[in-house]
């Protein structure tokens, strides 16, 4: 290589070396519609989640934000809109297919199977896994949550709130996700007890799992996500980066109890 094309080629790479590192973009959606018959829930939603993020959709109860992250997972049909993830678009996946990609969806109300053991739970969170995959996958959840690893003969339907909480978290990460979406993990939660499920969330975020989370308690959730969605009446009428909107004062009056 001649001298002057191996300096070039040199400066290039210093270049490359110095450069800021580009967010990556790991979750688009672009202006989604959902309808319940008549009713129109989600009324052109466009929200964007980086890879390693945090990111939370805070409102009102009804507002359309579980309707939300259905549409995304593929568990609810969209009436218009687009999703796309890692570049690859899913708009007409369904939910297993989606899930196949690396997206789990963490549902309301935990939905665990009550007559099933701990471990059986898990074991169904983790069909879509080879054998060796699915015992890696147990030993990571049995060492998030401990609790789960004493109790994994009982009965799931015999856990307390939290604990259940947990169990339905879990199974969501059996399928080994990139991306984990959360809907209301706190709800009907004591205090120390959401305190304990955000501490794993944060977790979770650490260990490498990008997170979209929707919660009813704005103050934690502000507290832990990097980038926050207001949704009102199924639009998104505010967003930006969490520690800024913690300071708002029409936030704080809204839902922080300011």
């Amino acid at each position: 290589m001649h001298t002057l094309e191996k300096e070039i080629n040199e400066h290039e790479s210093a270049l490359r070396r110095h450069e800021p590192e580009v967010c990556q973009m790991m979750l688009e959606a672009v202006d989604l519609k959902i309808n319940y018959g008549r009713i129109t829930a989600v009324r052109g939603v466009s929200l964007g989640v980086e890879k390693g993020e945090i990111v939370t959709l805070v409102g009102a109860n009804g507002a359309g934000k579980s309707s939300i992250l259905h549409g995304i997972a593929g568990a609810e049909k969209l009436a218009g809109g687009s999703v796309s993830f890692e570049g690859k678009d899913i708009t007409a996946n369904r939910a297993h297919h989606t899930a196949a990609l690396g997206v789990s969806l963490v549902p309301e109300g935990r939905r665990i199977f009550g007559r099933m053991s701990v471990l059986e739970n898990l074991e169904v969170g983790g069909c879509l896994k080879d054998p060796v995959s699915l015992k890696n996958g147990l030993a990571m959840v049995m060492g998030l949550f401990p609790v789960l690893k004493e109790r994994a003969r009982q009965e799931a339907g015999t856990l307390s709130g939290g604990e259940q909480q947990m169990l339905a978290i879990a199974r969501g990460l059996m399928n080994e996700p990139k991306l984990l979406l959360l809907d209301e993990p706190s709800l009907g939660l004591s205090p120390l007890m959401e305190q304990a499920v955000f501490k794993v969330i944060a977790e979770i975020r650490r260990l490498g799992t990008t997170i979209l989370l929707v919660e009813q308690n704005a103050n934690l959730a502000l507290k832990i996500s990097d980038k926050t969605y207001v949704v009102e009446s199924g639009k998104i009428t505010l967003s930006g980066k969490s520690g800024e909107l913690l300071k708002d004062d029409n936030i704080k009056k809204a839902y922080l109890g300011g």
